[in-house]
């Protein structure tokens, strides 16, 4: 029976990625703003690139603190995070701020993305000299997105 367990562990991180599709099986009923494929994708290469300049808040706690003292940037929301209590009032905080916002499907691709081993649900990308470009085109892609009414 011990055996059993390492088996099963490594037989999850072998599992194949699940495709976009798929992961919107998976989403909450609050996941809107949702970014499209192609966003999703430019949104985590901006979240790798920020990572490696060490621009990007990590977590609701982190990300929370940063909001109110008046940080500037782009907020991504994992849409499969359960529940939704943890972080459902960072979405009107980004409202009231003025700050874009937007759900990606998956929290594990979005820790991922940010250089980490662990999932997490929320990531603020900072603008930076060093990809201004990739943060602009996400920006205007997000900024673009429609609002939940």
């Amino acid at each position: 029976m011990a055996r059993d367990k390492p088996e099963a562990a490594g037989e999850a991180e072998a599992a194949p990625e699940r495709s976009y599709r798929e992961q919107l099986d998976f989403l909450n009923p609050i996941a809107q703003p949702l970014a499209s494929r192609k966003l999703t994708r430019k949104l985590y290469k901006c979240i790798r690139k920020a990572a490696k300049h060490k621009q990007i808040r990590r977590g609701v706690k982190e990300v929370q603190k940063f909001i109110n003292k008046g940080e500037k940037g782009i907020t991504v929301l994992a849409g499969d995070t359960l529940p939704i209590d943890v972080y459902c009032h960072i979405p009107i905080m980004c409202e009231d701020r003025s700050l874009p916002y937007a759900y990606v499907p998956s929290k594990s691709d979005l820790g991922a993305a940010a250089g980490s081993k662990r999932p997490t649900c929320v990531i603020m990308i900072k603008p930076h000299e060093e990809y201004q470009e990739a943060y602009d085109e996400c920006l205007e892609e997000v900024s673009s997105l429609p609002l939940p009414l």
